[in-house]
């Protein structure tokens, strides 16, 4: 999964122009535009992107409104799926109003996916749940994130359980009884960080029907290696993000010397194919692949 990450100071010179960074419409634009060619780039070899809201959300209206040109141009011309990484959450009618807003085809964000947050407890958690169910769509809880910080709350040991595997624990109920019998995953993922390869092996074993998004991938530090207990005995169970090593791959070896800024595009495409290559090699999402292939 490639994710939407835009900051305009590492958008390609040729895109940004004479834009005044100060004029929120210009740089709105910019946006739409630099995103629009990424999408185009990757969507023959990606089946979903994820679409950092704040990046679009710091530039007030013209940049929500850029965010929901892209949902559009994705779905509807790319038809592929759609996270919305917002990470949203609050309690009672609130929720309701963040769930009923952003998830499912015909809400007004269109997104097929939300990132949420758990802390606010249960009752927090089940609007979202009800509403994914409703609208054939997913939320992903964030259990371990991917930042070194997160473990100041995740990892806290509360009668001898870390938080984030009693999170995990409810996050695998929520799955569940959204499954059908036929299927083993459900509406309701999990965000677990490539950057804590262990805690991804321990995750796995307690939601095995659960969904992982599967963040810190390439810029932050994790390698396919790092992802490889994310999937199942079959290569399924997880998407695995990559955004700025994408998107700006450019400002990055070995795609700086052999492309640099001027070919920002090729760029863009070698590090996606990269990116599959090593999750092909590592894990067992080739063994999906050789499905494939074999039908």
């Amino acid at each position: 999964m490639v994710g939407l990450d835009p900051r305009f100071d590492w958008i390609p010179q040729a895109i940004r122009r004479n834009t005044d960074p100060k004029n929120i419409e210009q740089v709105a634009e910019v946006f739409w535009e630099f995103c629009r060619e990424v999408i185009d780039i990757v969507a023959p070899l990606v089946p979903a992107i994820k679409i950092q809201a704040a990046f679009f959300e710091q530039y007030g209206v013209p940049g929500m409104s850029v965010l929901r040109r892209l949902i559009n141009y994705i779905r509807d011309e790319k038809s592929l799926v759609i996270v919305f990484d917002g990470k949203r959450n609050d309690i009672g009618s609130t929720a309701e109003a963040y769930a009923a807003g952003i998830l499912g085809k015909n809400s007004a964000w269109g997104a097929d996916a939300l990132t949420v947050s758990p802390y606010l407890g249960d009752d927090s958690l089940k609007p979202f749940v009800k509403t994914a169910v409703e609208q054939n769509a997913g939320i992903f809880v964030l259990v371990k994130t991917s930042n070194a910080g997160g473990a100041m709350l995740q990892d806290l040991a509360v009668d001898g359980k870390t938080v984030y595997r009693r999170v995990a624990e409810y996050v695998q109920q929520l799955s569940l009884s959204s499954c059908s019998e036929s299927e083993r995953y459900g509406n309701i993922g999990a965000v677990v960080g490539a950057t804590w390869s262990e805690q991804l092996a321990e995750l796995r074993e307690v939601m095995p029907n659960t969904w992982f998004l599967v963040p810190g991938f390439g810029s932050q530090g994790g390698s396919a290696k790092d992802v490889e207990a994310a999937f199942d005995e079959n290569g399924l169970g997880a998407v695995i993000n990559n955004s700025r090593g994408i998107i700006f791959a450019y400002r990055r070896e070995p795609f700086q010397k052999t492309f640099g800024e001027t070919k920002w595009q090729q760029a863009v495409e070698a590090a996606t194919i990269q990116m599959i290559e090593q999750l092909r090699a590592e894990t067992s999402a080739e063994k999906l692949n050789a499905t494939v292939r074999a039908e």
